[in-house]
This record gives structure tokens, sequence and C-alpha cells, in this order.
């Protein structure tokens, strides 16, 4: 058997049998054997060069172009969003590459007719088959480097630990883009790995997301964001019935993640990952503090090991053992504040926040220091039914003085990107224009 994390061997592209559809799109199905001559046909058309700038939105899009670049032998750029300076800052660090969007990728597959029984093409284990970007959430974002066999290996695992081959093969609908390393594993990664199906749409609004999921036949998945569960719950929907509900990028308030289990009726599962490392652990948020790594993979002194990792991963938050291979969050390296001699995180000031009712989103920021004088830390809340002074009175009950924020600054929305990330730049300008002065460096969670 070929070592997923090895450089030697080959794995196949997609298991050799699939049953049922593969992907559903525009009221279709599309299965395993077209799926396959699709990509053969963009294969054929990409142009020679080693890097392609991955910007389908369409979700069946992406994973054909994924496809068909890794079985050329070239490897496709994930970039945080398709907005120029993300496109530019992924060209500055891979020049000569081109991009590849939804346009070329449906009219290159329009006439492609697949065959019978077509046996799965493989890609050697040890290509490189994705850089990703980290999402720029504590800083400038960062490319890593995603080896087929440890990509498949990933999704193997995750498969495993959510069990989805025990549970009827439910349909994944996911509100993530695919170029983020969550919305990779789990909406492009899986189907390949497992044949997992997914919906090719990522819906966005609460009636297209309520609608995609009644597009598709129970057991049903929604992978998704704390920030999209947050309007779900308040938009007074009939859901249709879920298999479970995942949710990653931002940490999931225990309060909204009972409200989300009563509205939604089923469970609520959190992922814990990073780009690095992919997804790595999961915890049922409405019951466990703790997380659960997944099978094979171990937390000891900070590091994250794990076979299909090319080595060992250290991560920017604190992980914090608690016997039996599981561990607590206790904020990022970068988070930890000492404000007159007590320490707390950025991290856990931001979740108090989350949990105060009425407060829809919400960010700790801590400003740069000015001098030898320590700033008093910063808030960035949504909350439209609430006062300034009711979200202050709600924090003094949890947190220590020294911590509340000044200011606190009210906003409509936080510029979340698509992912449900929260840029550090972005939240820099709109704290820069929120006090009339120019984007100024903050520490964001």
């Amino acid at each position: 058997m070929v070592n997923p994390g090895a450089d030697g061997g080959v794995l196949p592209l997609l298991p050799e049998r699939v049953e049922g559809p593969l992907v559903w799109r525009d009221g279709q199905t599309i299965d395993r054997d077209t799926f396959i001559a699709h990509v053969g046909a963009v294969a054929g058309c990409l142009p020679v060069q080693p890097f392609v700038a991955n910007l389908c939105v369409d979700r069946y899009h992406f994973m054909v172009a994924f496809a068909a670049v890794g079985l050329r032998g070239q490897t496709n750029l994930l970039p945080t969003s398709r907005v120029e300076g993300a496109l530019a800052e992924a060209r500055a660090h891979y020049p000569g590459s081109v991009s590849l969007g939804d346009a070329e990728v449906g009219a290159w597959i329009a006439d492609a007719r697949p065959a019978a029984a077509v046996p799965s093409p493989a890609i050697p284990a040890g290509h490189v088959m994705a850089i990703a970007f980290t999402s720029g959430s504590t800083g400038t974002s960062q490319p890593h480097r995603k080896r087929w066999g440890e990509l498949v290996a990933g999704a193997r695992l995750a498969e495993r630990r959510f069990q989805f081959g025990a549970a009827g093969r439910p349909t994944v609908v996911a509100t993530v883009p695919p170029q983020h390393m969550y919305g990779l594993e789990t909406t492009i990664l899986l189907p390949l790995a497992t044949g997992l199906p997914v919906h090719a749409r990522q819906p966005f609004f609460p009636d297209d997301i309520c609608a995609t999921l009644a597009a598709v036949p129970a057991p049903r998945v929604l992978v998704t964001t704390p920030a999209h569960l947050r309007v779900c719950v308040r938009a007074a929907l009939r859901w249709p019935a879920l298999d479970r509900i995942i949710s990653a990028t931002a940490p999931l308030p225990r309060p909204l993640a009972a409200a989300c289990e009563q509205t939604f009726e089923t469970m609520v599962l959190e992922i814990y990952g990073l780009t690095e490392a992919g997804s790595v652990a999961s915890r049922r948020t409405l019951t466990d503090d703790l997380w659960t790594p997944y099978d094979g993979i171990t937390v000891e002194d900070g590091w994250i090991r794990a076979a299909h990792l090319p080595q060992p991963v250290r991560p920017a938050d604190v992980l914090e053992p608690r016997g039996a291979n599981r561990f607590a969050l206790a904020g990022r390296q970068a988070d930890i504040v000492n404000i007159a001699g007590k320490r707390t995180s950025l991290g856990y000031l931001t979740q108090v926040l989350l949990e105060i009712d009425g407060v829809e989103d919400a960010v700790f920021v801590r400003p740069e220091a000015s001098g030898e004088r320590q700033q008093r830390l910063l808030a960035v809340v949504v909350a439209p039914r609430l006062r300034r002074e009711d979200i202050l009175a709600g924090l003094g009950r949890r947190i220590d003085p020294v911590f509340l924020p000044r200011p606190l600054l009210m906003v409509q929305a936080l510029p979340r990107d698509l992912a449900g990330k929260l840029p550090r730049a972005a939240v820099a300008r709109l704290i820069g224009e929120l006090q009339g002065a120019g984007p100024a460096d903050a520490d964001v969670r």
C-alpha cells in the first residue's frame, strides 16, 4: 500500500466505485465518469505554466480544474480571495503564473462526453497539488505547499472522524469557498478521496442556504462558519432535516451552538485546523470544552504531529494538553495581553463579548503601543439592538475592569472574508476609518 505521505507511489484521483452522484449542480447530478471526462478535457486545454491560480466560484468547476491541474503536473494556487491585492500577492510569490476561472472551465467541458467504466487517473503522492495561503487574520498571508498524498490522507482522517461512510453518504452543502483550506478539505478533497457527494453552489444568505439544502436529498451536512450560523438562526426559516452541522474558521460560542442545535434539530460539530496542517481535531461545542485530535494525530509540547505531514507543525495558537491526547485552546501566542500585571487573551475576550445577548459579531483588538504607555484595548461590535452601556455592563460582569475596551466601536458589519475570517489589515483599515485616522496596525482574533 502506498504511504500517502511518501514522495514515491501514486494515488487515484477518485475511488474506483462511487455509488450515486458525485456532485449536485443546477438541479442535475454529475457522476464519476462524467467528472473524469471533464477533467481530461480541461487538462488538455491548460496553458503550459507551472502554477495556475484556481479562481473558480462554481465548486464543480473548481474541482474539475483542481484535478486537471494536478494531472498535468502543475500546481494550483489558492489565493485568499479574488480581489486584485490577493492575486498580486500570489503572483509576487510565483511569477509567470496564470489564472483560471469559471468561463474557461465551462467552455472547455461543454462538449466532453464520458466513457463507460473509465479507470481513475492517478497522481504521484509527492506531487505539490496546491499552494494554500493563510487568511491574513494574524498578519501577512503566507503560502504553504500541499502534496497530493498529504491532502488525501487528511481527507480520509476527516471521514473517519465524522463517520460519513456510516451516515448513508450524506451530501455536503457549504457556505465556504474551496480556495480556503477548510473549504478545500470538506468540499473538494472529501469527494475526491472518498466519493462523498457535494453541492456545487456556495450559498451566502439564509434563504439561499435553506434552498440549496432542500435541493439535495437527506442525509445532509451543512459546512459553514459561526458568522453564517448567527444569521441563519435569526432568519426564522423552516430548515430541511440535517444530519449534522460542521463549523470552523472562528471560535463558535457555546450559546450560539445551543441555539443552532435547537433551530436545526441536529448536532453542531466544530473543527480545529490551520492552513499549515489542515484540520486536526474536533469537538461537539455544546457538550465539550476540549478538542480531540483525529486518529493518528498527536498534540504534544505545543506541536502537531502526524504520519501524513511532512514535518511537525507548531500552530500560532496555544494548545494546552489535558490528558489522553486531548487539548484546550488558550488563545494565540500573539493574543496574550498583560495589563496592570493581569493576563488574558484577545480570543477569550472576544468569546465573552460574543456571548452577550444581542451581540451579533465582534472582535477585541490590541492597538499598537505608543511609546512607553500601554494603551487600552479596543473592541469593534455589531449589536444593532444594544447601546454601548449595555455591552460594557455585560462585559463588566465577566472580565476584569482593566480589560474593558476603550473605545468600543459600533459598526453595521465586520469585514469578514468569504471563509468567515477577519483579515488583520481589513480590521485595521476599518478602525482607522472609524477613528478618522489612517490604517493602524492591530492584532485581531
